[in-house]
């Protein structure tokens, strides 16, 4: 806050190039011939997740889970983790959303996608639709350090529902 009270205006971000250029180089492979690489739908500078896509038909049954493939694999460098999360337009207009998974740097196998239909008839994905978000991100290795006490803090022990409806 400015010292009159109000917020300071936010800066007008410069969008360039920096965003691609210095975008990390991932390894990847195609384990079906049909697979399509993960891609952005508006570009890096205002998408985090690129887009993946099914490699096969799949009918998916009301409340049941499957296993949707991709057809790629890919190679995360150390110190990084894939997430892989639902399409919201998915889910809001068809009753179908995908389990939030996390890729390892050390998984090599194809990347499948599960699946939920939570509505009442099958859904059938075609293959090359979009199915879920892929967003790679960097992780901190964490080293527990166990003690008798933990420092207070407002919400202490305060859990589902503890800030309100």
């Amino acid at each position: 806050m400015s010292s009159n009270g109000y917020h300071k205006p936010m800066a007008t971000p410069v969008m360039n190039s920096a965003l691609t250029s210095s975008a990390l180089s991932i390894r990847i492979k195609r384990v079906h011939p049909d697979a399509v690489p993960p891609s952005y739908a508006h570009g890096p500078a205002e998408d985090a997740g690129m887009d993946l896509r099914a490699v096969e038909r799949v009918v998916l049954s009301p409340g049941a889970a499957q296993g949707v493939p991709t057809g790629l694999a890919i190679e995360l460098p150390p110190g990084y983790e894939a997430q892989v999360r639902p399409r919201s337009g998915m889910a809001l207009k068809h009753s179908v959303t995908v389990n939030f998974g996390t890729i390892d740097p050390g998984y090599r196998g194809e990347i499948r996608v599960v699946m939920f239909n939570l509505g009442t008839a099958d859904y059938v994905i075609e293959k090359g639709d979009r199915i879920a978000q892929l967003v790679v991100a960097r992780y901190q290795a964490v080293e527990w350090v166990e003690g008798e006490d933990l420092t207070d803090s407002q919400r202490g022990a305060g859990g589902f529902g503890s800030s309100g409806r």
